[in-house]
């Protein structure tokens, strides 16, 4: 009997030493995935995965299939392939409306709010005791601006007895004209407020002029330089990646103005304020188109990817790197 059951003892002994030893291994590698500090950094940003996921990827991914298909909030949506798509194009004439207000509204306030904001930069780069205070102040429009409550300021800032008008006859020029309500000087309106909200743009081109070394305009003064050669020679130049930056951003938010078109002029007169964001909004949530809108939205997401992609590729021929120059 205990040469029998030997074996089988140390079968036994072996396969209890097996487990003890895989057991300690898992608990090992555990413990050494728990200690990581890539672990507690996964940990820490995991509600942000998750709102990401949620919040953003599967609804954009839904739009996708929505695009395709005949949605009304109310019933199932229903597969109709391309059409959305087809019909943007064949037969809505609004749809190409808003796409030229929305284009000359970027084309024309982009540049202008961009040259603007350097032009207060440059002065601002000047060290005086209340620059601080001059740069909280003109940064306060870039805060308020995309706000309901400055649209409805704008609104009767521009209104037929608004401020403007009232400023104008003080100075002899006699008019009633409504600002917002003509057809040729509404869209400038909405111009002029998004120039207004330079803020953002100003600091961030302020911070570049700071990182300018000085040595490089006592260089050129010492040469002979003027004051426009220097800016033309030295500070645009050094300053082109950041001019690179806030034209990429001002890009992409520009084709999404949204809040200035629905409160100031709800997108009129005579659609000469549509813009491409608030005729999506008006399809999806005024008409319940919401599979048409969905497709507006990929399409105005394609423009930017492009326009986005044709500044990137531009950049090799007019943005000044100086790690490139070592």
């Amino acid at each position: 009997m205990t040469r029998k059951s030997q074996p089988k003892k140390s079968w036994l002994f072996l396969i209890i030493n097996w487990e003890e030893k895989l057991m300690n291994e898992k608990y090992s590698f555990f413990k050494r995935v728990l200690n990581s500090e890539n672990t507690s950094g996964y940990v820490f940003i995991l509600p942000w995965i998750l709102g990401f996921l949620i919040f953003t990827i599967i609804p954009i991914l839904s739009t996708l299939f929505l695009s395709f298909t005949k949605y009304d909030l109310l019933t199932s949506p229903r597969f109709i392939g391309f059409e959305n798509y087809i019909r943007m194009f064949t037969n809505d004439p609004k749809f190409i409306k808003s796409l030229k207000v929305t284009f000359f509204y970027v084309f024309v306030s982009v540049p202008l709010k961009l040259t603007f904001a350097l032009m207060i930069a440059l002065l601002l780069s000047y060290n005086s005791k209340l620059s601080p205070l001059y740069r909280a102040i003109y940064y306060i429009p870039s805060m308020m601006g995309g706000s309901v409550a400055i649209a409805v300021l704008w609104k009767r800032l521009f209104s037929s007895d608004g401020t403007i008008n009232a400023l104008l006859n003080l100075v002899s020029i006699h008019t009633d004209i409504s600002w917002i309500g003509n057809p040729k000087t509404a869209i400038w309106t909405l111009i002029i407020l998004a120039v207004w909200q330079f803020g953002s743009s100003m600091l961030i081109f302020l911070a570049g002029l700071k990182q300018i070394p000085v040595s490089y305009y006592e260089a050129a003064s010492i040469d002979g330089a003027n004051v426009f050669q220097r800016f033309f020679r030295i500070t645009l130049p050094l300053l082109t990646p950041i001019i690179f930056f806030n034209l990429v951003m001002q890009l992409i938010n520009g084709f999404m103005t949204f809040t200035q078109a629905f409160i100031i002029t709800e997108g009129g007169p005579l659609n000469n304020t549509l813009f491409y964001a608030l005729y999506l909004y008006q399809r999806g949530f005024q008409f319940f188109d919401m599979g048409y809108a969905c497709a507006m939205a990929w399409f105005m997401l394609i423009i930017i990817a492009i326009l986005t992609s044709l500044i990137f590729k531009s950049s090799n021929f007019w943005v000044y790197y100086e790690s490139k120059e070592e």
